[in-house]
């Protein structure tokens, strides 16, 4: 291999996140040609993922590096959501059994093939939702990574959007009680402009139960709550000021 060449493949593979994914597309943009690709494939340096995905030979993947990689090549804004997100701020209530998974959301693009492998350290799951009309997402660098992701206001209220599916009511509000420091500001903004009366309710229900300070400072006559019941479950006990069935549980918890 020629200087020149050795330079560009040491080059590459101290640009980009170790553990994370190479971008073919991203690669071509950048200068390397697909026989220069090639060449590296059949060297070893590279190792093929699944079609147009690469990564260094011999790195274990990370899930964190590979979302990193994926966002600052092709400029995507897949970001770590729910669960994942408030453990990721230092919230969490569940423990996880066998591999850890990792959530993340968008809103239109569809899951690519690569998230879909079994070959990273946690296991990705994709949600799309468009009920954020006001996104409260940011950078937080954690470890070796840059990543996208839910403030932890947003990131509860996506764990109310996937309830019961993915989420049991009595776990997170176990979170909610930790959910000592959000900014009243950011919840506020976030309840007024989000379509879910769902999301709205259970999270004012939530946080009122808990007794959290910054409850008291939301203004709820700018909130549209909605003027129809809401029944969460079969069999619940009705909270008349929100209109929501809740689990008896959930109600009965001190």
């Amino acid at each position: 291999m020629s200087v020149l060449k050795g330079y560009k493949i040491n080059r590459l593979l101290q640009s980009v996140q170790r553990n994370g994914l190479f971008f073919a597309s991203w690669l071509i943009q950048n200068g390397y040609s697909k026989q220069l690709l090639n060449r590296y494939r059949s060297s070893n340096w590279l190792s093929s993922l699944c079609k147009g995905v690469m990564f260094r030979t011999g790195d274990t993947l990370s899930a964190f590096g590979a979302l990193q990689s994926f966002n600052e090549q092709l400029g995507k804004r897949f970001h770590i959501a729910a669960h994942s997100a408030l453990e990721l701020w230092g919230f969490n209530h569940y423990v996880p059994m066998g591999k850890p998974m990792l959530m993340v959301s968008t809103t239109k693009d569809k899951m690519p093939q690569w998230m879909k492998l079994d070959v990273f350290d946690r296991e990705i799951k994709l949600f799309k939702t468009a009920v954020f009309i006001h996104e409260q997402i940011t950078t937080l660098t954690y470890l070796d990574w840059k990543l996208l992701i839910s403030s932890p206001e947003q990131a509860f209220m996506e764990c109310l959007l996937l309830t019961p599916q993915q989420y049991n009511y009595m776990d997170l509000f176990y979170i909610m009680e930790q959910l000592t420091t959000l900014r009243p500001n950011v919840v506020q903004s976030l309840l007024e402009s989000i379509k879910h009366y769902k999301i709205k309710r259970l999270f004012l229900y939530m946080a009122e139960k808990a007794g959290h300070y910054w409850y008291e400072e939301l203004d709820l006559t700018k909130i549209d709550l909605g003027t129809h019941k809401l029944q969460l479950v079969k069999s619940g006990v009705y909270i008349s000021k929100y209109k929501i069935t809740i689990p008896k549980e959930l109600n009965d918890y001190e």
